[in-house]
């Protein structure tokens, strides 16, 4: 039996800084990740934890321009909406704020989770049936990290629309958008989130 690395306090501290500046991406430049490093990334990304181990996240890496400008399409639709809840100042934040990378990013993929699976025979999903989902969210997360370890920026966009994004890509019915990940180098690195620098909780 192997026996598992020891974690020492330099690791931990290193680790903690990992998490401070893995942030939300909205600007990237435009030349692409180099050959590999996407899928060593997705690798990492299969590492996560699943229930039952049914692994039911979907990567769906989007090149086709035409799926891409459908998903611009449901972001305009949707960002307006949004818009429209707000008024006075806050809506004139809510305005200013860049909320997705869909015209910059290089690379994007739709992660989707996949409802249909057979693979965990069910195993602790009876009663939490949700605990598919969460297990695509916990990949997601690995994916970040990772990510972030390599000085790939990512960035996920939520305000979309999920049925127009899953018939536009022709992803099968049984499986739900979970996330579109906009992934690429950034344009500046922060440990300080965007939305605190733009100050939108306290509006000020």
């Amino acid at each position: 039996m192997t026996a598992p690395p020891a974690f020492d306090d330099a690791f931990a501290a290193r680790f903690e800084q990992l998490l401070a500046w893995r942030r939300d991406v909205r600007r990237f430049r435009r030349e692409p990740p180099p050959d590999g490093l996407v899928e060593r990334l997705l690798a990492q990304a299969g590492l996560a934890p699943s229930v039952g181990h049914s692994q039911p996240w979907r990567w769906e890496r989007v090149r086709d321009e035409a799926q891409r400008e459908a998903v611009r399409a449901s972001f305009a639709r949707c960002n307006a909406a949004a818009l429209s809840d707000y008024e006075g100042e806050r809506a004139r934040l809510y305005a200013s704020l860049k909320l997705e990378g869909l015209r910059d990013a290089p690379e994007q993929i739709a992660v989707f989770c996949d409802h249909g699976t057979a693979q965990g025979h069910g195993l602790g999903r009876r009663t939490m049936p949700e605990m598919l989902d969460y297990s695509v969210v916990a990949a997601i997360t690995q994916f970040w990290l990772a990510a972030r370890v390599a000085g790939v920026g990512v960035g996920w966009v939520s305000i979309l629309e999920p049925e127009a994004v899953r018939e536009a890509l022709g992803a099968p019915p049984e499986w739900k958008l979970i996330a579109w990940l906009c992934v690429g180098w950034p344009e500046e690195e922060s440990e300080v989130p965007e939305l605190v620098k733009a100050v939108w909780e306290t509006g000020r």
